[in-house]
């Protein structure tokens, strides 16, 4: 009887403790590299709530971990998932919104180097996404897609620098989150 009683306390806690995260193509996860970047603790933080908000990683506060890029998962640990992409093709999203917080939304292309938003504007954008006050989402908050730029200038070209990211700020809760997916043009 109490193991059942813990397993089911575990499981209320671990949905109590998830927002969102982007469940397809593969993005970004912690690992050796950047727990050597960014400290033990903000590794621990993801894999105990991977879909929690940026504002709730740790920073050891080495100019190498920068969490609001990539949650500061590095390139190092996340090689085996470059996905490689044609110019102008669409790529499928799907995520996970188990507790929602209405905000601002977006999907960019981000030069690693710099953390900037590349071909001048998001690859798609919401004014508001993931209301919490709507009875159920819209589809297209959990099932989206992107059309990446066709002229591209020789950019993104190299695995590692750049990244799809998905980027949602709640804006009532205050809280960051975001996924990267790396990929290059091929």
């Amino acid at each position: 009887m109490y193991t059942s009683t813990f397993i089911s306390t575990a499981l209320f806690a671990a949905t109590v403790l998830a927002h969102g995260n982007i469940t397809s193509p593969p993005a970004r996860q912690p690992g050796p590299a950047m727990a050597q970047a960014c400290g033990a603790a903000s590794v621990s933080a993801i894999l105990a709530d991977g879909t929690g908000p940026l504002e709730n990683i740790p920073s050891n506060g080495s100019p190498n971990c920068n969490i609001f890029l990539c949650k500061g998962a590095q390139f190092a640990d996340n090689a085996a998932l470059v996905q490689t992409l044609s110019p102008g093709s669409v790529v499928p999203f799907t995520a996970e919104l188990p507790i929602p917080h209405e905000g601002p939304a977006n999907v960019s292309i981000v030069d690693t180097a710099t953390n900037s938003i590349l071909f001048g504007v998001p690859l798609l954008e919401f004014d508001s996404y993931a209301d919490e006050n709507l009875a159920v989402l819209p589809a297209n908050n959990t099932a989206f897609e992107v059309t990446l730029p066709t002229a591209t200038g020789g950019r993104c070209e190299t695995p590692g620098e750049c990244v799809l990211q998905w980027f949602w700020f709640g804006t009532n809760a205050g809280q960051t989150y975001e996924n990267c997916v790396d990929f290059v043009f091929a």
